[in-house]
């Protein structure tokens, strides 16, 4: 039981949730830090955890789920779980159907506020929808981008109960930053996806041409952050945040060269959870000073 739950959790890498969470923690810091202190019940503090931690859970089992046949094809993923025979589909159905409703109930918590419930089928469907995206538009890494968008701005209307411009600032920074390291990423398997049919911005545009789209969007991503810090206002040292933020971007397209991706997982994984987790780190520093 304990090995099956261990390659459950491996095969939806759960601690690469650090890469949505800290922006899911900075949408409810934001909202939470009001000129009357700070607002917020340690079961919304809970319920956001619960809810970040099973959303992400379920997408990206399903996403092995409907991915499993392109995978095995593919000799970069064909190592996979399901591919590789390591777990069944239905063990994985039963593990993405226990995170979906782990998520319903989570949004449970925030009650009286109605709206993470109301929202919560919705939220799924966009989530795991992404799964199918890639068979139809090369704008995949934007659907991506979107579904971790949300999860700045329901932290916000989880613990305000409505919306206003500093999580939807935050929302886009998140988008244009997720997109622009999806399409790093989806420029090792350019050749894989043009030759099974499938749709990215690397198979449709080269590698090289994608890799400048995804330093347009990081880009753009600083540009928003910028306009964030004028609108909530934040201080001085969110700014020198976003100066470690943009260093990091720097680095990770300076390791991405078209000949080169052998460095792209360093790119992936230890330079973007250094910039979500640098930036949560900055903004509750300046909040609190």
């Amino acid at each position: 039981m304990l090995g099956r739950l261990n390659d459950l959790l491996g095969m939806i890498k759960f601690s690469h949730t650090l890469f949505a969470l800290p922006f899911a923690l900075l949408g409810a810091v934001l909202a939470a830090h009001t000129p009357e202190g700070w607002q917020g019940r340690p079961r919304d503090w809970l319920g956001i955890l619960l809810c970040m931690a099973t959303a992400r859970s379920a997408a990206m089992a399903f996403n092995r789920l409907a991915d499993r046949r392109i995978d095995a094809l593919n000799p970069r993923t064909a190592s996979r779980h399901l591919p590789s025979g390591q777990l069944s589909v239905a063990s994985v159905t039963l593990f993405t159907l226990a995170c979906v409703v782990g998520f319903v109930a989570s949004t449970c918590l925030f009650l009286p506020n109605p709206w993470p419930l109301r929202l919560s089928a919705p939220v799924l469907l966009w989530l795991l929808g992404y799964s199918y995206a890639k068979r139809f538009t090369s704008l995949a890494h934007v659907w991506l981008g979107v579904a971790l968008m949300l999860a700045p701005i329901a932290a916000w209307i989880a613990l305000r109960g409505d919306l206003a411009w500093p999580p939807i600032l935050l929302g886009l920074a998140v988008l244009f930053w997720v997109s622009g390291f999806d399409i790093i990423y989806a420029c090792q398997d350019a050749d894989f996806d043009r030759n099974a049919g499938l749709h990215s911005i690397p198979a449709r545009f080269g590698v090289r041409r994608a890799l400048k789209m995804a330093a347009a969007c990081h880009a753009v991503m600083i540009v928003v952050l910028i306009a964030l810090g004028w609108a909530y206002p934040l201080g001085a040292v969110y700014f020198v945040g976003i100066g470690a933020v943009t260093l990091l971007l720097a680095y990770e397209h300076a390791i991405v060269r078209p000949d080169d991706l052998t460095r792209v997982n360093v790119a992936f994984f230890q330079v973007n959870i250094a910039i979500s987790m640098g930036l949560l780190a900055f903004s509750v520093i300046d909040l609190l000073i």
